[in-house]
């Protein structure tokens, strides 16, 4: 398990590396790699700023990524986001599972990620021509991870 909540940005291919080195029983890993873009809302957006609590948001990060292992069977788990101001194109987050088998590891991504859009504890401002604006949750974005809800 690794959880990072860093400023700096990050490289996909050594994470890759070190994630699965030496690791012969994996037999798929899938990875999310989450960007800046430069239209939000049909708005231009200059950056980015992400905002955390520390300590709480990695305390949250961690229970999602042992939710996901309590899920599905995975060798390993990797969840990087970033915070500070960033810059369109910049990295935001990366999530990569490794398992056995694919359909854990496709499943898993795309559970972390439904449910670190929604459960992790981050703030975003955009900076737009017309000044800045914190960004709202969508009703999308719960939708998504309302799939992921266990029945009572």
């Amino acid at each position: 398990m690794t959880v990072r909540v860093q400023s700096e940005d990050f490289d996909v291919g050594a994470e890759l590396a070190a994630m699965t080195g030496g690791k012969t029983g994996i037999g798929g890993v899938t990875l999310f790699v989450g960007l800046v873009r430069d239209m939000a809302g049909g708005e231009c957006v200059s950056a980015m700023t992400l905002e955390h609590y520390p300590g709480m948001t990695e305390r949250q990060l961690e229970a999602i990524e042992a939710e996901a292992r309590e899920r599905w069977p995975l060798d390993d788990v990797l969840i990087i986001h970033r915070y500070g101001r960033l810059e369109p194109g910049d990295r935001i987050v990366l999530v990569a599972t490794a398992s056995a088998h694919r359909e854990a590891a496709f499943e898993s991504c795309h559970f972390l990620i439904d449910w670190l859009k929604t459960k992790a504890p981050f703030w975003k401002m955009e900076a737009t021509p017309e000044g800045e604006r914190w960004v709202e949750a969508k009703e999308s974005d719960d939708t998504a991870a309302a799939r992921w809800t266990k029945p009572a």
